[in-house]
């Protein structure tokens, strides 16, 4: 990506999560990547992050969510960025998601979810390409 138009991400600690220690992790190291980040703070909301995401003209929403409540959340997030005309925004995440959970995410939409352990690089990897593919589906 170019550094006229730096990817943009937003970091959200969806639900009743209490803890945001990882999150903050993940969003320094998407600096050190060279995006921009925006963090949303602890218990955030579908209809906040989405709110925030079109606000802040984001590239990415990564969620970090370890309540257990990602079969809630990552669906309902999905469904307010389409009825925004949002569905460009790429939706990833990362916690403590089962396997079979985490296909039936990636079913209905959502991008990449990565577990504890992922190599911070790998993350940034992903959104690059990912941004890249969305971007030059858009520039057609």
């Amino acid at each position: 990506m170019s550094a006229a138009h730096p990817i943009r991400v937003l970091v959200a600690k969806a639900g009743l999560d209490g803890h945001d220690r990882g999150a903050k992790v993940v969003a320094a190291a998407f600096r050190d990547a060279g995006f921009e980040v925006v963090y949303t703070g602890l218990r955030q909301s579908p209809e906040m992050i989405v709110d925030a995401a079109i606000q802040e003209d984001v590239d990415v929403i990564g969620i970090s969510i370890h309540s257990g409540a990602h079969m809630t959340i990552f669906p309902r997030v999905l469904e307010l960025l389409r009825e925004t005309d949002a569905g460009h925004i790429v939706l990833c995440g990362g916690g403590i998601i089962p396997p079979k959970d985490a296909e039936a995410l990636k079913a209905m939409g959502v991008g990449a979810l990565f577990g504890p352990g992922t190599p911070l690089s790998e993350l940034s990897g992903w959104i690059r390409d990912e941004v890249g593919r969305v971007r030059a589906g858009h520039s057609a």
